[in-house]
């Protein structure tokens, strides 16, 4: 049997993107529908709720890093009830030589602690006076050491790319991968001084940001923001479960086509294509594109990531008073780190016990992904034992999440991969090729994305 459908716009993808670009559509009254290979809305973001017990198997949190993510929840209003982390987040713990230490937040702090060496704390005094760099494809290894010591690449900056990138410093490209710190450095000449230079400015200016950098949640779990989206912007709009999906361009627009849960052949005419979905998946569903094309997304680098959720209905560990712990990779352990999501956000756990969540793997422990379930526990256990401080490892919660596509690597091939997108987009009218393969991998980045698809069709 086959089902046909025509509309104005069709969304590809129902993660955070695709559903941000929905909500919006459909709050200016546009026609549009939205095609998702998975039987449910929300991508990787899934909450589950188990004995007590509130964790995520994907994000676990996210930061309102700019004004638009703010406002997608002031348009939610009732439907999603925004929680900010409490006030522990604000301690950060990194390992060294075995020990967790606070990450200093102030002055006082950056002299006193044992991350950072002597010299490198001296060196610090002289970074607003070093010119800026030069070369638009210096990584971030490279540039950390060049203003600021080998000591702060190897335990602030390669903790930091760990925790949100699960990345190697010597690949990621500042330029691309954090371009706010790349841009203070090319406008102010520095980042200490570029800092305050800044924020003036915004205060000469009257320039009020709503953008907190706050660590947030919503209440329950952030599948009910997926969920709010999904509901906002019209459940029959949505095409799930939609497999083998194909676009071809034909006069006037586009036609996608694909299999539904019930084998039926989907076809949907639409005048434009918005793609949120992976780089990994653009040849097979794209294959009309320029092979020139191809080239600079198939060979997009991801992260594989394991994420192991533990609960604990009575913790006796280390106490949880901060946002969690990063682990250097010269400290060769085989975790990336350990957040501590009941430390910040309510019912995340039951009275007295405690909710972590474990990764593993990243760019440079690929393997880890690869490993089976009995070596993930072995290896937890021990890392868990000894990182936390307990005398036995016996979680109520033990749950594993892989994802071999979790996070892009924003390296020196950008700038390849962003012309090949913006070509392909001139040649095809109608067509916008977006998702996390551009514009950032946070949360709020997806949400401010999602936001800038709809405004733009």
């Amino acid at each position: 049997m086959s089902i046909q459908i025509e509309t104005d716009i069709l969304v590809i993808g129902a993660g955070l993107t695709g559903l941000t670009t929905a909500f919006y559509l459909n709050k200016a009254g546009k026609n549009f529908m939205v095609a998702e290979v998975k039987p449910v809305a929300g991508g990787v973001i899934q909450t589950i709720e188990q004995d007590g017990f509130i964790f995520e198997k994907g994000p676990n949190t996210g930061v309102l890093g700019n004004d638009l993510a703010v406002e997608l929840f002031d348009d939610l209003g009732e439907a999603c009830q925004l929680e900010i982390a409490g006030k522990s987040v604000n301690k950060r713990y990194i390992l060294k030589d075995g020990r967790w230490e606070a990450l200093p937040s102030g002055v006082l702090g950056g002299i006193v602690t044992p991350l950072f060496t002597f010299a490198d704390k001296l060196r610090l005094l002289g970074e607003p006076f070093r010119k800026p760099g030069t070369n638009p494809n210096e990584t971030l290894a490279e540039l950390v050491r060049r203003r600021m010591g080998k000591s702060f690449l190897d335990y602030a900056v390669d903790p930091f790319i760990l925790g949100v990138y699960a990345g190697d410093p010597t690949y990621i490209v500042p330029k691309y991968a954090l371009p706010k710190l790349y841009n203070l450095e090319q406008k102010y000449g520095s980042f200490i001084g570029g800092s305050v230079k800044q924020a003036r400015e915004k205060k000469k200016l009257g320039i009020v940001s709503r953008a907190t950098r706050e660590i947030f949640s919503v209440k329950g779990g952030l599948s009910n923001l997926t969920k709010a989206l999904y509901q906002s912007a019209g459940e029959s709009k949505f095409l799930l479960g939609i497999s083998d999906l194909s676009v071809q361009p034909v006069h006037g627009g586009f036609v996608v086509v694909g299999v539904d849960a019930d084998k039926n052949e989907m076809i949907v005419k639409a005048k434009k294509v918005i793609s949120t979905v992976g780089a990994h998946r653009l040849k097979t569903m794209m294959n009309f594109l320029p092979e020139e094309f191809y080239k600079p997304i198939v060979n997009l680098q991801y992260a594989k990531v394991v994420q192991v959720s533990l609960g604990f209905k009575q913790w006796d560990g280390m106490k949880l008073d901060g946002f969690g712990g990063l682990i250097p990779h010269k400290e060769n352990r085989q975790v990336l780190g350990v957040l501590f999501p009941s430390a910040f956000f309510p019912d995340r756990a039951p009275e007295g016990g405690a909710m972590l969540s474990v990764f593993m793997g990243g760019v440079r422990r690929p393997d880890i992904y690869d490993m089976p379930d009995e070596e993930i526990r072995r290896i937890v256990d021990k890392e868990i034992k000894s990182l936390m401080g307990l005398k036995e490892f016996n979680p109520d919660i033990f749950h594993i999440s892989r994802y071999k596509h979790a996070i892009p690597q924003y390296g020196a091939d950008c700038a390849e991969r962003f012309d090949a997108v913006e070509k392909a987009q001139e040649k095809y009218p109608g067509l916008i090729i977006a998702g996390n393969l551009r514009n950032g991998i946070g949360m709020a980045d997806r949400i401010q994305q999602g936001r800038q698809l709809a405004d733009a069709v």
